[in-house]
C-alpha cells in the first residue's frame, strides 16, 4: 500500500507513534488509509451539511475495509462574497484548494481519497488536486438546494433574489417585496437551486466519470444523498484495490464528453474556466475553439434556471445527468466506451436509464436549440475569445449593435445602472476586472441582475474581462481575452464607440477604424494595480489569461 511508508517497518516507528497518538489502533493501520477531504464550514449554505456527508462516507469506507482519515478544504460562498472586495477572493481559492489538498495528500501518503465539495471553486479545485496527486479518488458533493416558494405559489431561487434588487431600484418592487424574496429564495442547505456554477460542476464531475450517478442532482436534504455518500465510501475501496486513478478516467475524450454534456445541460460559463484548468493538471490542453466545435453539433436539451423555470430537483426527478447522457448517446455525441469511477464504462452505466420527463430533458430529436448552451465569440474586441451563455439570451439579443458605456470597475457600473443612466440599446463595458487586473476576475451578478430586474435584459448587453455567475442571464459576455490589464483591445474602448455582437456567427467587434485604435494604444498606460500586497498581488503576477483557464504559471 502507498501508506506503508508511514505504517510499516522499524523506520516508520516514529510515524506510527504519531498515528497512535491520534487514537488509531494497529488493526486500523493495517487497512488502507483513505483521506476524506471535507469542505464543511458554517458560512456557506452548500457546505453546512457536509459534516453529515463526511460521516456517511467514513461509514462506507469502514464497511468496505478501509480506515478513513478526515481533513478539511476551504470554500467561499460566492453569493455572500458578491458585490464587494470579497469576490476578488473567490476564483483565487480554486488554486489554494488544489495546492493545500495536494500538500495534505502527498505529506501523509493516503492510499485513496474521497473528495466532498459542493460550491463553485471548491469542486474544480479538488478535481485539480485529484489530477495532480493521481491516487484512486472519488467525489461526492453535498447536493443542491430545493427551490423556494413565494406567497403566491411561484417558485423562486437566488437569481430571482438578485434581480429583485434591480426591480427595487427601478421602482417595480417595494421593500416588502424584496423581503419576501430574501425569506423565500434559499429555503434549505445545499448549492443554490438553478444550473449555476456549483451545480454545473457537480453535474460535470458525474459526467466526466469521477462521481456516482446522482452526484449532481440529488437534493442536499434527501436521505438518498447520505446513501450516495456511503456508496462512494464503499466504492473508493474498489478503486484502491483495482488501482483506478483519476488520470485513467479524466482523459482527453472524457473532457470532450464533459464539454458536450455541458452544452446539452446549459451549464454556467464558469465551466469554460474550470474544465481547461482541470485538464491542464491532467496534461491535456482544452482550447476555446473546441467549445464552439462541440457546441455547433450538440443540441441544448435543458433550460434550468436561470434560462428557464425548472430546478435541480426537477432534473433529478427526470433522470438526472445520466438521462441527458443517454439522449446524447442515442446520437453518438459522447464516447460511451470510457471508464468511470463505478468500475464500469459509460455504456454499462447507462443501461436501463430512462428520460422520465421530455419537457424538462428534451429528446435528442426535439431540443430547445440545435446548438449548445455556451458560445465563444471572437473579433477585434476579443482576439483570443470571450464567452456567453447563449441558452439564457433572449432571441432579440442574439444580434445587437449599440453604443459602449465604459466603466473601469464593477462599482462604477452598478452605480450608473442603479441611477438609471443605462438605457435600451446600450452595451455596458466593465474592464480591469480580469484575472490579473481585478485581480481575481470577479463575478458580475450584481450588474447583470440589476439590468434584468429593471427589465432591460432584452435591450442591453454587458461585456467584461471579468466573469459571470451561473445565475446570470441575458446578453452577458465575459472572459474577454486578452484582458484590459494585459493591453487587450477592451482597454481601448471609449464612451459611445459602436460595438457589434453576433452570437450565432460567434463574433464581437469594436466598430472603430484601425488607425484610431492605434492612436489610442500609443496613449494607453496600464493603471496601477488595485491591490499591491498579499495573496491577490502574488496571484496577479502568476495568473494566465481567462481563455487559458486562469491557471497559475
Amino acid at each position: 500500500m502507498r501508506s506503508d511508508v508511514v505504517k510499516k517497518g522499524v523506520p516508520a516507528a516514529p510515524n506510527r507513534s504519531l498515528l497512535y497518538a491520534l487514537g488509531y489502533t494497529k488493526e486500523e493501520l493495517e487497512k488502507p488509509l483513505i483521506g476524506v477531504v471535507c469542505s464543511y464550514n458554517e458560512i456557506v449554505p452548500g457546505h453546512m451539511n457536509l459534516d453529515k456527508i463526511a460521516e456517511a462516507v467514513k461509514a462506507g469506507i469502514r464497511a468496505a475495509g478501509g480506515t478513513p482519515v478526515e481533513f478539511p478544504a476551504i470554500a467561499v460562498c460566492d453569493g455572500i462574497a458578491m458585490g464587494h472586495v470579497g469576490m476578488k477572493y473567490s476564483l483565487v481559492t480554486r488554486d489554494l484548494i488544489a495546492d493545500s489538498t495536494e500538500a495534505m495528500a502527498m505529506a501523509h501518503q493516503f492510499d485513496g481519497l474521497v473528495m466532498i465539495p459542493n460550491c463553485d471553486k471548491n469542486v474544480p479545485g479538488l478535481l485539480m488536486a485529484a489530477a495532480r496527486v493521481n491516487v484512486p479518488t472519488i467525489f461526492v458533493s453535498g447536493g443542491p438546494m430545493l427551490a423556494g416558494t413565494l406567497n403566491d405559489g411561484r417558485r423562486t431561487c437566488l437569481s430571482h433574489m438578485f434581480e429583485a434588487v434591480g426591480s427595487y431600484y427601478a421602482g417595480k418592487l417595494d421593500e416588502a417585496g424584496v423581503e419576501e424574496y430574501e425569506n423565500s429564495a434559499c429555503p434549505t442547505c445545499g448549492s443554490c437551486s438553478g444550473m449555476y456554477t456549483a451545480n454545473s460542476m457537480n453535474c460535470l464531475t458525474e459526467a466526466i466519470g469521477m462521481a456516482l450517478r446522482g452526484n449532481g442532482t440529488i437534493p442536499a436534504v434527501y436521505s438518498a444523498r447520505l446513501r450516495l455518500a456511503k456508496h462512494a465510501g464503499m466504492k473508493i475501496m474498489e478503486l484502491v484495490e483495482k488501482n483506478i486513478r483519476p488520470r485513467d478516467i479524466m482523459t482527453k475524450a472524457a473532457f470532450h464528453n464533459a464539454e458536450t454534456i455541458d452544452m446539452a445541460l446549459g451549464c454556467s460559463t464558469n465551466t469554460m474556466l474550470h474544465l481547461p484548468a482541470i485538464a491542464h493538471e491532467c496534461g491535456i490542453e482544452l482550447s476555446f475553439d473546441m467549445a464552439n466545435e462541440i457546441s455547433d453539433k450538440t443540441p441544448n436539451l435543458c433550460h434550468l434556471a436561470p434560462a428557464g423555470d425548472t430546478y435541480m430537483e426537477d432534473l433529478d426527478r427526470a433522470g438526472g445527468v445520466y438521462a441527458v447522457m443517454a439522449e446524447l448517446a442515442k446520437a453518438g455525441l459522447i464516447d460511451t466506451s470510457l471508464p468511470t469511477c463505478t468500475g464500469k464504462t459509460i455504456a454499462e452505466n447507462l443501461e436501463g436509464v430512462v428520460n422520465r420527463d421530455h419537457n424538462l430533458i428534451r429528446p435528442i430529436d426535439n431540443p430547445y436549440s440545435k446548438t449548445g448552451g455556451i458560445a465563444v465569440l471572437k473579433g477585434n474586441l476579443a482576439p483570443d475569445g470571450c464567452v456567453v451563455k447563449q441558452s439564457a439570451v433572449a432571441p432579440e439579443m442574439m444580434r445587437h449593435e449599440g453604443p459602449a458605456r465604459v466603466f473601469n470597475s464593477e462599482e462604477e457600473a452598478i452605480e450608473a445602472i442603479y441611477a438609471g443612466k443605462i438605457v435600451a440599446g446600450d452595451v455596458v463595458v466593465i474592464r480591469y476586472e480580469g484575472p490579473k487586473g481585478g485581480p481575481g476576475m470577479r463575478e458580475m451578478l450584481n450588474p447583470t441582475s440589476a439590468i434584468a430586474g429593471m427589465g432591460l435584459d432584452k435591450d442591453v448587453a454587458l461585456i467584461t474581462d471579468g466573469r459571470f455567475s451561473g445565475a446570470t442571464r441575458g446578453a452577458s459576455i465575459g472572459h474577454v481575452s486578452p484582458e484590459a490589464a494585459s493591453g487587450g483591445p477592451i482597454c481601448l474602448v471609449e464612451e459611445g464607440d459602436t460595438i457589434m455582437i453576433d452570437i450565432p456567427s460567434h463574433t464581437i467587434n469594436l466598430v472603430v477604424p484601425e488607425n484610431k485604435l492605434a492612436a489610442r494604444r500609443a496613449m494607453w498606460a496600464c493603471p496601477e494595480p488595485k491591490i499591491k500586497t498579499g495573496y491577490l498581488a502574488r496571484y496577479a503576477k502568476m495568473v494566465s489569461s481567462a481563455d487559458k483557464g486562469a491557471i497559475l504559471g
